[in-house]
């Protein structure tokens, strides 16, 4: 687990969690761009040991959480502001967001850490478990492409919270009525890389070069994790090199 926070003083600390199955270049650009935004310290990235909305399953393959967590640290070893914490691949059970923002509070109190969430995940809040808790644990950062997906963070929230959150006319920011927790817009760069297109590639046998990081893309393919067996006597179409 990374040091905690009080050690660092009073940083703003963002966390970035995720399945990462693999970590690509639109993770790393999107955290990149996010900490500039906002003016963060740190990035903590947190690999999902066992991501409660996802099953592995022949069409959905999660690489073990050992294999993710490595990639995940060599994908970020060379940015000072980036980190990686342990923290659900260390604890049993499902990694339910909400242990994980009081675990990581705990450490950061008084400050609070700043979620990183895509949009198309924040829209499905409402399902995770304590939706309602969740906004009161941490600032949270909702990563939107241009052009802006339609409507605003009032259409967006669970109904569950929508009485405890004020959101601003342009509807691009919000805060929690009791928590004084705060919610953004923050718009990011499109870029078109997928970790569901990056497993359908390497599945396939064709290249990831240049959606991943060069030594994660090395690790990935030498692990296997996604590749599937190639016809007898027919090698895969991309090697690690």
């Amino acid at each position: 687990m990374s040091e905690p926070c009080a050690a660092r003083g009073s940083a703003r600390i963002g966390i970035f969690g995720g399945t990462f199955n693999p970590i690509h270049q639109g993770h790393l650009r999107s955290a990149e761009e996010v900490a500039e935004a906002l003016e963060l310290d740190r990035v903590l990235f947190i690999p999902s040991a066992r991501p409660p909305h996802k099953d592995a399953t022949e069409v959905e393959v999660i690489a073990p959480a050992r294999e993710r967590l490595a990639w995940v640290e060599q994908a970020v070893s060379d940015n000072p502001r980036f980190e990686v914490d342990t923290v659900e691949v260390e604890r049993s059970g499902p990694s339910y967001l909400v242990d994980t923002l009081r675990a990581i509070g705990a450490s950061c109190a008084p400050e609070l850490p700043v979620f990183i969430v895509g949009h198309d995940a924040f829209v499905e809040i409402g399902s995770w478990r304590e939706p309602e808790t969740l906004f009161t644990l941490a600032h949270f950062a909702v990563t939107t492409r241009p052009p802006v997906e339609r409507g605003s963070l009032g259409d967006w929230l669970p109904e569950c919270v929508r009485g405890e959150i004020q959101v601003a006319e342009d509807g691009r920011s919000a805060r929690h009525r009791r928590a004084g927790t705060w919610i953004r817009l923050v718009e990011i760069t499109a870029l078109a890389v997928s970790a569901s297109d990056i497993r359908t590639r390497i599945r396939e046998g064709y290249s990831v070069r240049y959606l991943l990081p060069d030594k994660v893309r090395e690790a990935v393919l030498a692990s296997g994790c996604y590749a599937a067996r190639p016809p007898l006597g027919q090698p895969a179409r991309e090697k690690v090199k």
